[in-house]
């Protein structure tokens, strides 16, 4: 009898501990979870910030470089893509907003209030303003976890991705408009739709190449100090 009431309490011992450690699991994981959303929802604050804010935009020489993207692929980094993608959708609403309220030549480009197709212009939009973003977060995210497991030193992998996750922007998003909005596209530049092409390429050569080497530089130095911090905590 004393042999089994002690096998009875030894089995009971290690069902407290089995539970103790899945509850143990299951606090740890809330507490990831909390902390991944406060940080996402901090991002996307930075986000906001920069795309109705001066801060969003950079004088170079030539043009004004855009900076909305860079809190997209530095959220892509720390948190995922997922994280990326959420943000790259915050960015893509906050630029259909300011395309809505205060429109210039392109903005039917980027706002579905503004269509001049109806229904499908308004669609269209929708992919490049929003669509379009979503996408910087998921190229980012998913270009520095396979950097990360080919275990390429952040110094180089920082910058790589800052300058393909900007890329992605300039890319997808004027690739679109030549694809979707090419006759409109001719018709607001009152120009051939032969010549539409060349009016692309050049503003991806003088947009999307100083955007996407500011990217570089910047994601590679903030980058670098909050993986620090995020290692710290």
């Amino acid at each position: 009898m004393d042999y089994l009431y002690n096998q009875g309490v030894i089995l009971h011992c290690i069902l407290l501990i089995k539970n103790s450690s899945k509850e143990e699991k299951k606090l740890n994981k809330r507490k990831k979870d909390t902390r991944w959303l406060a940080s996402v929802a901090l991002m996307m604050a930075v986000v906001i910030l920069l795309a109705n804010t001066p801060l969003g935009m950079i004088q170079l020489p030539v043009i004004k470089a855009t900076t909305v993207h860079i809190p997209v692929i530095l959220g892509a980094i720390l948190l995922g893509p997922l994280a990326g993608c959420i943000l790259g959708a915050t960015f893509g609403v906050c630029s259909l907003i300011s395309n809505t309220m205060a429109p210039t030549l392109l903005s039917f480009a980027f706002s579905p209030f503004l269509s001049m197709t109806g229904i499908p212009g308004a669609l269209k939009a929708v992919w490049v303003s929003v669509g379009c973003r979503i996408m910087i977060g998921l190229v980012a995210g998913w270009l520095w976890i396979l950097l990360k497991k080919v275990k390429l030193n952040p110094v180089i992998a920082l910058p790589i991705t800052g300058f393909v996750g900007a890329l992605t922007n300039t890319a997808f998003v004027m690739g679109s408009i030549y694809k979707l909005f090419i006759n409109e596209y001719a018709q607001v530049k009152e120009v051939a739709i032969d010549a539409v092409w060349g009016l692309i390429m050049a503003t991806v050569t003088a947009s999307g190449i100083p955007e996407a080497i500011v990217a570089a530089i910047l994601v590679a130095i903030i980058g670098k100090v909050l993986i620090n911090i995020v290692k710290i905590a």
